[in-house]
């Protein structure tokens, strides 16, 4: 199920592709869930993370995805398959450089969340220009909700294990 939704996922990102270019659109007034994956031994998640894994959808039960975004690591792609599966939206596989700027033109009033490491979040916090810190911690979901002249809002939340 997961290859399928991969599939899909990566032709997703060849039209993605062809629309950017590298900014954030003025216009944009996406909301994007950025979450840590979840908790891992080595490259691949642990028990603890299978299990926080499997409480993302709860976690995001308010909110209309759009997509599932992710680089192509393991334990990231293993954190987004149950959300994948609740949802029934493949995760697309897009590189981090410029990820705020591929996930706010692809959805520029849309809902969508990346499922990322610490230095990419820093990343795209910093991309996006929300305020205070990018969540870095197992189980931080940081939400950004681009407005109107620059304005962001963030709300932050938690999933447990």
């Amino acid at each position: 199920m997961l290859r399928r939704h991969l599939l899909l996922g990566l032709g997703a990102l060849a039209a993605l592709a062809a629309c950017t270019t590298q900014s954030i659109p003025p216009s944009a007034r996406t909301t994007v869930i950025l979450v840590r994956h979840a908790d891992r031994a080595g490259e691949i998640l642990n028990a603890q993370g299978l299990a926080r894994a499997a409480n993302l959808p709860e976690a995001l039960a308010g909110y209309d995805l759009d997509a599932i975004y992710s680089p192509d690591i393991q334990r990231n792609l293993q954190t987004a398959e149950p959300l994948s599966q609740a949802l029934d939206l493949p995760v697309t596989i897009i590189p981090k450089e410029a990820a705020g700027a591929l996930m706010t033109r692809a959805h520029p009033e849309g809902t969508v969340i990346w499922i990322g490491n610490k230095g990419n979040l820093r990343a795209i916090w910093e991309e996006l220009g929300a305020p205070g810190d990018a969540p870095q911690q197992y189980g931080d979901i940081g939400v950004i909700t681009l407005k109107s002249m620059g304005r962001r809002d963030v709300t932050r939340l938690t999933v447990l294990p």
